[in-house]
């Protein structure tokens, strides 16, 4: 019987989902790790998208074409707060900031600032929110 992982700050697949060939295992991610990927799969799930869990994700897909004005800012801001406080319990967000530098080649970076509640450590987490354009698809 192989030993169980008993991390307190959680377990979980890796995302996308990888698969070992040869002992027929999927690779997991564990503490803050997992909580990283936590938050990258949140901010770039859109709501209903999970069927059982349908107020599930943060539905920034949406907001890709608008004008980056500082009310739009704030809007964003509040929007991935909001899905963290729902969605995430095992941090305390301290912060986000959007740096738009790159809009005008499409893209804003968001930084997260977040605290792990059980260990009291500091973590960022970097979003890359951008559009991309048809004809640079592969």
């Amino acid at each position: 019987m192989e030993k169980m992982n008993r991390s307190f700050l959680g377990t979980g697949w890796s995302f996308p989902p990888q698969f070992d060939n040869v002992g027929a295992k999927t690779d997991m991610l564990s503490d803050e790790a997992d909580i990283q990927s936590s938050l990258e799969i949140l901010l770039s799930t859109k709501r209903g998208e999970r069927v059982m869990r349908s107020d599930y994700g943060c539905d920034l897909h949406e907001l890709v074409f608008e004008p980056l004005t500082t009310t739009f800012k704030t809007y964003i801001i509040d929007l991935i707060r909001t899905s963290i406080l729902y969605h995430e319990p095992r941090i305390e967000l301290e912060k986000i900031e959007l740096n738009d530098t790159g809009e005008l080649e499409g893209r804003i970076l968001i930084t997260v600032s977040y605290k792990v509640r059980a260990t009291n450590s500091r973590f960022n987490f970097v979003f890359p929110f951008y559009k991309t354009e048809g004809t640079e698809l592969k």
